[in-house]
């Protein structure tokens, strides 16, 4: 895979996705940024997709702003038509964005919590799909790639109720089954299972209730972890070898000898929030 890489990286306005593309700039790679936030004050939590952008630049990527709502087809069509004209090729994708309802962490059955809930599945499950059906072209043209789906260990255990782990064991299933039309040529994909993030949002709760989350954030990720583990598999000659499965972050970093910020290594949460899935061999037409 080229040096001079070029990515994708959806929902990086803040969060994860601002994190990953940020770890990817820093490889000296044209990192294309989606994100709806333009203005801070926009959103209720900091960043924009240009702030992440001019970042990226800065740490001495191309950091290339798109403002994009992923729930517009169109949108993420047009994207990936720039991307085409711009440079014939895509060398990884990172499908990121996902809709946060303000009730996702609210306590309490599903039935009392507002059915906005399903946005997730719009932009997060959903949107996973249509952007890897745009990029797929460019990735197969390139005959070599990495596509990645951030997820939790949600996708299989109980996690904010039945909406979020719908949508997360759906784009772990989605990676397997895309893994399977993307082999012949040479196009990864994973489903990364990320651990308990400090991001805005997580600091946000950390300052409402520092309590709950007493030790919790000594051995948290930073945002920009999964980005150096998505680099090192990027770069892994074994990678075909892994396409198709769900990965704990944690684990391929230690397998990789990926250090998160200021020399961490981020524990795995295997021992009490349970394993990834193993899907079946079969392939049925």
């Amino acid at each position: 895979m080229s040096s001079e890489r070029i990515v994708v990286v959806t929902g990086a306005s803040r969060g994860a996705g601002k994190g990953i593309a940020l770890a990817l700039g820093e490889t000296g790679a044209t990192v294309y940024v989606t994100g709806r936030t333009q203005h801070e004050g926009d959103a209720p939590l900091p960043g924009t997709v240009f702030a992440t952008a001019g970042e990226i630049t800065r740490r001495g990527g191309r950091g290339v702003p798109v403002v994009l709502d992923h729930r517009d087809d169109a949108q993420v069509e047009a994207l990936f038509a720039g991307v085409r004209e711009k440079h014939g090729r895509l060398d990884i994708l990172v499908n990121n964005a996902l809709a946060v309802p303000d009730a996702l962490t609210r306590k309490g059955p599903f039935w009392e919590k507002p059915l906005s809930l399903l946005d997730l599945l719009d932009v997060g499950m959903r949107s996973s799909y249509v952007t890897s059906y745009y990029a797929a072209p460019l990735l197969v043209a390139n005959g070599a790639g990495l596509v990645v789906n951030t997820s939790s260990f949600g996708g299989t255990c109980y996690m904010h109720g039945p909406a979020y782990g719908a949508g997360k064991a759906a784009v772990d299933k989605m990676a397997h089954d895309m893994a399977v039309d993307f082999r012949p040529w040479n196009v990864a994909v994973v489903s990364i299972w990320m651990g308990l993030l400090v991001t805005e949002r997580t600091l946000a709760a950390f300052a409402a209730d520092p309590g709950a989350y007493d030790g919790l954030a000594a051995t948290a990720e930073s945002p920009e972890f999964t980005g150096r583990v998505i680099d090192a598999l990027a770069r892994d000659p074994e990678l075909m070898n892994r396409t198709g499965q769900v990965l704990i972050g944690a684990e391929i970093a230690q397998e990789l000898g990926v250090e998160d910020t200021q020399g961490r290594r981020p524990p795995s949460h295997r021992p009490f929030l349970g394993d990834p899935p193993v899907f079946s061999a079969a392939v049925i037409d």
